[in-house]
């Protein structure tokens, strides 16, 4: 992780989406919490991990990476690049489901969707596993697994930042889990000291 002091050189554009990811409302099952980020993909990013808990039992897992560079990227088709995965236990029998790739996929366009977050060039796979035990293990019951990894570029103005997109995968892990959307009227809990409060920088390395 690079020294917090780097925050201040860090462009505008970044700093704001920083910081819009690291102080986000999130749902109360999500306990979120600032991450190291990859440093050679990007001359700026940012990372947050979360697991979601219900009932003291984590039920999911997930990260989520914001890329910036400032000079653009062709393949990302702007600036930023929001790169992500999503990963929750699934009954055994969803996994033999040939439409659950589909879904999967839709649990991401769709929060994004719902949540008004403008993006462009969005790319991703949906895995889904299974795993049965043999001989000393054949007590333990069989298990199943999907996962989401994408990545997308939200398109980014000044009198719209990265909060809709944040919610969108908040919305994303926790439905991958299982979970129902929030009852409406009923607000998301803003961050607390499991989010640090300053976005970094993370330099290329030669």
């Amino acid at each position: 992780m690079a020294a917090n002091s780097d925050a201040a050189a860090a462009p505008s554009p970044f700093q704001r989406a920083a910081h819009d990811l690291l102080h986000a409302s999130w749902r109360p099952e999500l306990l979120v919490e600032e991450i190291p980020a990859p440093q050679k993909i990007a001359p700026y990013a940012v990372a947050v991990s979360a697991d979601v808990l219900v009932g003291g039992d984590d039920v999911g897992t997930g990260r989520l990476v914001l890329l910036h560079d400032p000079a653009g990227n062709a393949a990302w088709q702007g600036t930023f690049r929001c790169v992500t995965f999503a990963r929750a236990e699934v009954d055994p029998e969803m996994v033999n489901d040939p439409l659950l790739a589909q879904v999967g996929w839709s649990w991401l366009i769709d929060a994004l969707a719902g949540h008004g977050a403008d993006y462009v060039a969005p790319s991703g796979t949906v895995t889904s596993v299974s795993s049965e035990s043999f001989g000393g293990m054949a007590d333990e019951q069989p298990s199943a697994e999907v996962e989401v990894r994408a990545s997308w570029t939200p398109v980014l103005t000044d009198g719209e930042g990265l909060a809709a997109h944040v919610q969108a995968w908040g919305e994303l892990l926790c439905t991958t889990a299982g979970l129902p959307p929030l009852p409406a009227g009923v607000v998301a809990i803003p961050a607390g000291r499991h989010a640090h409060k300053s976005p970094h920088r993370s330099p290329r390395r030669r």
